[in-house]
């Protein structure tokens, strides 16, 4: 398994060719997962470079994005509708009240079926996420000759998603690469009633 800064000084493959050996590439992304990560990192992602770097200049297959939406927040429809619009499949999932209060989707299983889905359409995954409860749907698509590579901030990240990638890349590396660069912003990306929701600049 890779780490994000290789140096190619024992006889593994470099970061420059790793990225060669790519092929086509389809990127999973957990909303939830990422939104927090940009919190601790303080910064705004803008999912244009976003998708850019994580592309790196490979054949990509599809992007997914997948996210809990409140279908009455218009703020938040509209940044969905700014994502399929600009590279993104959004898949959205109502979010769902709980006992406490707070709202809640959780999409694990929509990724891991679109991820084992779509074997053989690509040859490696990009999931930008650091949910362990992944881990098995990775270990699978591996399994079927997908190389997986595990995109998420070092402290959110569980172990065992790490363990079973095929290179790891932590957010906090890149996000000189993917922040937004703060002007007059639109939206707010914030949690809403402890969960989170999308509210975002519509620009790139």
């Amino acid at each position: 398994m890779m780490l994000s800064h290789p140096e190619n000084t024992n006889g593994f493959l470099s970061a420059e060719q790793f990225l060669e050996n790519r092929g086509r590439v389809a990127i999973f992304i957990d909303g939830s997962n990422l939104f927090y990560a940009a919190l601790q990192l303080g910064i705004e992602i803008d999912y244009t470079k976003l998708l850019c770097r994580l592309t790196a200049g490979s054949r990509l297959l599809r992007a997914f994005f997948y996210t809990g939406v409140d279908r009455t927040n218009e703020k938040q429809q509209g940044f969905l509708l700014w994502m399929r619009r600009n590279g993104y499949r959004v898949i959205a999932k109502d979010l769902v009240q709980l006992p406490d209060g707070s709202k809640k989707a959780n999409l694990d299983v929509e990724i891991a079926v679109d991820m084992m889905a779509l074997v053989g359409s690509y040859d490696t995954a990009i999931l930008v996420s650091g949910d362990g409860d992944l881990a098995y749907a990775v270990n699978a698509v591996s399994y079927r000759g997908v190389r997986v590579e595990v995109v998420s901030l070092r402290a959110m990240t569980s172990d065992s998603l790490i363990n079973v990638a095929d290179r790891y890349i932590d957010l906090e590396a890149v996000k000189e690469d993917i922040q937004k660069i703060p002007r007059h912003p639109n939206y707010t990306y914030r949690p809403l009633s402890g969960m989170p929701v999308m509210e975002m600049e519509q620009e790139g």
